[in-house]
């Protein structure tokens, strides 16, 4: 069963050929055999999903077109489920149980997903390379001398290894996309209030998102499908599209103009992923009617950025240096107080810039119809590396510069979607970045679905841990 794909193992259910209870016992077989190996599924909820599991059977056949009938998935440490350990990777918190569940949670209970347990997460998401000091480090079942990427690292792992059949995950640098290209899974970042959740600390916060990880494009859409809505509770989420996104990607269809960028105009790039990837933009020109090398300006983006992350950092997390100092890792340290530092004026600055971008961005889109990018500059490297210092000798003066691939797409509040699109010499997992214009969700999934049925790499996971 863990070879099925989460569309496969949906209708399997939605037949009666396998029950909910039955797959829960798969998942959580799986879990036990490979958690030791690569540490994704450290907080597990087994019991709870039986429960529900029994209520689903129960309850009977559901006529939702978007329900999913019992099918196991992860939620990432950072996103509460009522009842269930909720440590946000971090020791303030190693023993806090969570007293409800975000609405992105009940909203995907109440469509017949089953969560199995909590995905690791570096501490409050800081970072993509999944640690901490509570849970431990994540590995990539490709190879487990090696990091998942993060911060949705555990999400990505679990995946990877088999573990469950769809995943959530959150991304303000890349942390859906990241671990997406590191393990040979897709991630997708939403636009904006696509994907309600809440209650938040930062309701209006637009750089953060919510999103959905699988092993397939169809997989993601088929999670988007039922994440998707506003609600009250999230004033900035959007209205439910009039449309299936699984049915969008189904539908298939041919671009005019395409654009790639082999490194945003601005950034080092390994020379391997750079040659994997443009390969992978090559093959495909069979379904667009033209390809140029072109980007709009991000020369302004990193420090857009920086000041950005550093001032929400300082929001969300500023009394906890107050309060909690001695329990925080450096890195979430030094984002608060580069926040505390800033000015009206810088902030004021970040702003407009951003807002001069957005202009860019929808000028480029007047003439693309997707940007085709690499996710991240490297392969997966070392998991006792925290963060990367230099890529191709440009030396880094903070933990997150490495993340320039992700986060200068972040600032243009465009969905932009991870796929696997091949693998280094020595087998490890790279993927693709795929860019549309804002709230084009259906665009970025019908192009990765696209480019993955030229390709076999989907089927390649999930894989048994390996070093």
């Amino acid at each position: 069963m863990i070879k099925k794909t989460a569309v496969e193992a949906v209708e399997l259910l939605k037949a009666g050929e396998v029950s909910p209870l039955e797959l829960v016992e798969f998942s959580a077989a799986r879990i036990l055999e490979t958690d030791d190996a690569v540490n994704s599924m450290p907080i597990r909820c087994f019991d709870r999903a039986r429960d529900h599991a029994k209520r689903i059977m129960a309850e009977g056949k559901s006529d939702n077109p978007n329900y999913l009938h019992g099918l196991p998935i992860a939620i990432k440490d950072l996103t509460p489920v009522e009842g269930v350990r909720f440590t946000l990777g971090s020791p303030i918190y190693a023993d806090q149980v969570a007293t409800h569940s975000d609405l992105m949670v009940k909203r995907l209970e109440a469509a017949g997903a089953i969560v199995m347990g909590k995905a690791n997460t570096p501490e409050f998401g800081a970072g993509a390379q999944t640690f901490n000091e509570v849970l431990g480090t994540t590995t990539n079942p490709w190879d487990t001398t090696k990091t998942p990427g993060g911060s949705s690292g555990g999400s990505a792992a679990a995946l990877a290894a088999g573990q469950v059949w769809l995943a959530q995950g959150s991304d303000l640098g890349g942390s859906l996309r990241i671990p997406a290209s590191f393990t040979g899974t897709v991630g997708l970042r939403p636009s904006p209030g696509r994907v309600a959740h809440g209650p938040a600390t930062l309701p209006f916060a637009q750089n953060s998102v919510e999103g959905p990880m699988g092993r397939t494009v169809a997989d993601v859409a088929m999670m988007l499908d039922v994440m998707v809505g506003e609600d009250p509770i999230d004033p900035i989420s959007l209205q439910r599209p009039p449309y299936s996104y699984l049915d969008k990607v189904k539908e298939g269809g041919k671009f005019d103009h395409v654009a790639y960028s082999p490194d945003l105009g601005t950034n080092p790039i390994d020379a391997e992923v750079a040659e994997i990837c443009e390969t992978a933009v090559r093959s495909f020109v069979a379904h667009a009617n033209s390809l140029e090398q072109d980007c709009f300006d991000l020369s302004e983006g990193h420090d857009i950025f920086q000041i950005q992350r550093a001032a929400q950092f300082a929001a969300t997390h500023g009394p906890k240096l107050e309060t909690d100092r001695d329990k925080l890792k450096p890195d979430v340290i030094w984002n608060i107080e580069a926040g505390l530092k800033l000015t009206a004026a810088d902030i004021g600055w970040s702003q407009r810039a951003q807002g001069q971008l957005v202009h860019r961005v929808a000028a480029f889109f007047e003439k693309y119809d997707l940007l085709f990018t690499p996710t991240v500059m490297v392969p997966p490297f070392n998991h006792e590396i925290r963060s990367l210092s230099e890529v191709n000798g440009v030396k880094f003066d903070n933990y997150v510069a490495w993340l320039a691939q992700t986060y200068l797409l972040t600032i243009t509040g465009c969905p932009s979607i991870s796929v696997p699109c091949g693998y280094t010499k020595s087998g490890l997992p790279v993927g693709l970045q795929i860019m549309a214009a804002p709230h084009r969700e259906d665009l970025v999934l019908q192009a990765a679905w696209l480019f993955e049925t030229d390709h076999d790499f989907a089927a390649m996971v999930p894989v048994d841990p390996r070093s």
